[in-house]
């Protein structure tokens, strides 16, 4: 997982845009020149601007090499040990394949990698052909740090062979039990009953009428065979795209092992990936504004956002499946086989910009839907409350999936803003308390951290930020006074991270609210984004930029003369009381079970991961006769000891670190079922108890209804949120822990009502 944290300009002007980002992709069509002088100078700044360089040596190559070969084969599946004893000789070399600008080590690695992957297009096509038997004794291991290369080519077949059966033996698993599953609600003579549609080319005039058709019982041969195409058609469309990735994207991966053999949230961006970040953090982008979903090979439209240009347009339309992308009236491009991110990257751009869909309608037809880009709000992004009636009185719960800040537009949504919204309708519902649900955010705006924090403590330090060689700035909200100061209770988990990280620290240490759930992720570190080009040796740019003029490939994203960018950790930062969150996270007050809570994540379980340290603490006053929080702790594990909801996930949590650690599986139908009925087994068993411990009711403000009810999309998804929110257990605890402090003797600041 990589988590985010950005500091906007205004802080200081040295320090611009800071973040951390999650994926990176790679340009296309470069030489060896141009990887050296990526290398080069990605070295180059790394040396000048991350907080702590590490010293290229031979434990640093060691750990790029093995990053770079579980990143590109962690199955396994591969590189077989004969390779493996061919690079081996580079394991201590790139280090000085760094200070010498060659990239001999990637070179010999990418060759040997295409080599593979076309042998393996081979293997896994002749496997298919022939029949599986699910009753031999065998067994796969899927866990790739429990695998050992294989020793030659013919057993890598084998690893294959045992790879396709799996996955073969899945599917087969799932078609005779949606078999039995139909054969059993009725039906004589393995008859069914079907709609039989009209031709897809005249659906559209056509008047579906029911018929019967018989459906034909399919032996267990029958359906090994359907199996078999199923996996046959899935593994034709991973090898389009290991085909698609090129070597260049490859030498992304390489560099990317470079960098985050720094740290973990050091990362390369080539030219063409530095818009996600823009999109992820101001929850807006360019483009139609439709929600696309892979089927079969095809890209298929899941849905229509509301207000967006292909709305607003008219004719594109869900179920409709894109064939071609058109910029204006430019050649298409036949994107058959593309994923998703591939597709993305065609369809968005500049706003005002046209763009041309050919699109297979659902009756068949085909269409050419030209459409004008403009904004496009991603309303998942977005902070959004809702309200639960509990026996003490209403408690507001606020969802904050990330600390989001549009920085692009000068009226952009950001975060603070939006919560800010959220606190004055929940109080003016009445809420007697509030949840703010930081679980899963991984991070996002300092500066909208600092100000939320102020919402809830009024003025004064939220955070210490410092840099290697500079003493501690404090970064404070600058609120006349709190908005809310009433109940409060942050939950958290292992996945909350960085900002999400601050925020549940700063109000911990204020004593403001109580921090609930399990610990957070611990990455305590500030990224910044850097040009590559400011570091590049000037006649090299030269020469590049010349390069590109002569090859006629100026301007074009792919192969112009910027390098891209450099995502690199240049501060730390620390908790008002002096700890860092960095590797130890935020330990929550009230701790409540969690699945994953016994294996292994988190900044701390990284090799690469920076230390924790403390600095001296801020001037900061806690909230004055603040809540107890070890009686709250205290009611808690009483409740959580006697349902059997909690026990039944700390009962699993035991069960996936087994796995974890022997993620072996069996290959016949007797083990596979028995794997499979085990899991499911637990996870109807949570669905049920869930349903009956949650008696909890949760609706909208109506402040939100006109938003919601807008179309049949926005009412779906709503339904479905609240249909989740009421099914976790972990939420109805929380609130357990507000009404806690709604008694008289437990109210955060003494507090009768809400300002």
């Amino acid at each position: 997982m990589k988590n985010k944290i950005l500091i906007p300009l205004v802080i200081v002007g040295a320090l611009a845009t800071f973040f951390s980002f999650k994926y990176s992709g790679g340009d296309d069509k470069t030489g060896d020149g141009r990887k050296v002088l990526v290398q080069e100078t990605i070295a180059k700044a790394i040396k000048e601007v991350h907080f702590a360089p590490r010293e290229l040596n031979d434990t640093f190559s060691n750990r790029v090499y093995h990053k770079v070969l579980e990143e590109l084969d962690y199955e396994k599946k591969f590189f077989t040990e004969q390779d493996i004893n061919v690079l081996s000789k580079y394991q201590y070399a790139i280090d000085d394949e760094i200070r010498d600008g060659s990239v001999e080590f990637f070179d010999k690695m990418d060759a040997i990698y295409a080599k593979r992957i076309d042998q393996t297009e081979g293997f896994y096509k002749e496997i298919l052909k022939t029949p599986f038997h699910f009753n031999v004794d065998e067994q796969i291991q899927l866990n790739g740090e429990n695998t050992t290369y294989a020793a030659d080519e013919i057993q890598l077949k084998d690893h294959w062979r045992k790879i396709l059966k799996f996955r073969v033996l899945g599917k087969y698993v799932e078609l005779k039990n949606a078999q039995d599953k139909a054969e059993g609600k009725g039906k004589k003579d393995d008859e069914a009953t079907s709609k039989d549609l009209a031709d897809d080319e005249d659906e559209a005039d056509a008047t579906k009428t029911e018929t019967k058709t018989v459906v034909k019982h399919k032996t267990d041969d029958e359906l090994e065979v359907e199996a078999r195409e199923s996996v046959r058609k899935n593994m034709e469309y991973t090898f389009k795209r290991l085909h698609k990735l090129k070597s260049n994207e490859r030498f992304t991966y390489y560099i990317d092992a470079i960098t985050t053999s720094e740290d973990p949230h050091t990362d390369y961006f080539p030219p063409k990936e530095k818009e996600e970040f823009d999109v992820a953090m101001s929850g807006t982008f360019f483009g139609i504004g439709a929600q696309l979903r892979e089927d079969a090979g095809t890209i298929k439209i899941a849905a229509v956002i509301t207000g967006s240009p292909c709305w607003k347009q008219g004719e594109l339309k869900a179920g409709d499946v894109i064939t071609k992308v058109a910029q204006g009236s430019g050649e298409p491009v036949d994107i058959s086989g593309y994923d998703i991110e591939d597709a993305v990257r065609l369809i968005r751009g500049k706003k005002g910009t046209e763009v041309r869909l050919t699109v297979k309608k659902v009756n068949g037809s085909i269409k050419v839907i030209p459409i004008i880009r403009g904004e496009v709000l991603m309303a998942d992004v977005f902070a959004k409350s809702a309200i639960i009636k509990s026996p003490d009185g209403p408690v507001g719960y606020i969802y904050l999936p990330e600390f989001y800040s549009d920085f692009q537009h000068n009226n952009g949504r950001r975060s603070a803003e939006d919560v800010a919204k959220e606190v004055v309708k929940l109080k003016t519902a009445g809420v007697v308390g509030i949840i703010l649900d930081l679980r899963n955010n991984g991070g996002g705006s300092l500066s909208d951290v600092v100000d939320m924090a102020g919402l809830f403590t009024g003025n004064g330090p939220v955070v210490q930020v410092k840099s290697s060689d500079a003493a501690p700035m404090t970064l404070s909200a600058t609120n006349k006074g709190a908005i809310y100061d009433g109940p409060m209770a942050v939950m958290i988990n292992e996945n909350s991270a960085s900002a999400s990280e601050i925020m549940a620290a700063a109000l911990q240490d204020y004593k403001r609210a109580v921090v609930v759930g399990s610990n957070s992720y611990g990455k305590g570190t500030v990224q910044k984004v850097i040009p590559l080009d400011e570091f590049m040796d000037p006649l090299k740019r030269m020469q590049l930029e010349t390069q590109s003029i002569a090859t006629g490939t100026k301007g074009e994203v792919e192969n112009n003369s910027s390098l891209g960018s450099l995502k690199v950790t240049v501060q730390k930062f620390y908790r008002v009381s002096g700890g860092s969150t960095q590797l130890k996270g935020v330990t929550p007050d009230v701790p409540l079970p969690d699945p994953y809570e016994l294996i292994n994540q988190g900044e701390r379980h990284d090799k690469a991961a920076l230390k924790w340290d403390e600095i001296a603490k801020a001037n900061y006053a806690p909230v004055p006769n603040s809540v107890n929080t070890a009686d709250l702790a205290a009611m808690s594990k009483a409740r959580v000891q006697s349902n059997p909801t909690f026990a039944l996930i700390q009962e699993n949590a035991k069960r996936l670190k087994k796995q974890e650690e022997d993620n072996t599986y069996s290959l016949t139908e007797t083990g596979y079922r028995k794997e499979l009925d085990e899991a499911n087994a637990t996870s109807k068993k949570l669905d049920e108890l869930q349903k009956k411990t949650n008696p909890l009711e949760y609706t909208n403000l109506k402040d939100d209804l006109t938003r919601i009810n807008a179309d049949s999309l926005s009412i779906t998804t709503n339904t479905n949120w609240l249909k989740n929110l009421k099914k976790d257990i972990y939420i109805s605890e929380t609130v357990n822990i507000i009404n806690d402090m709604v008694k008289s003797s437990m109210k955060l600041n003494n507090t009768t009502g809400m300002k």
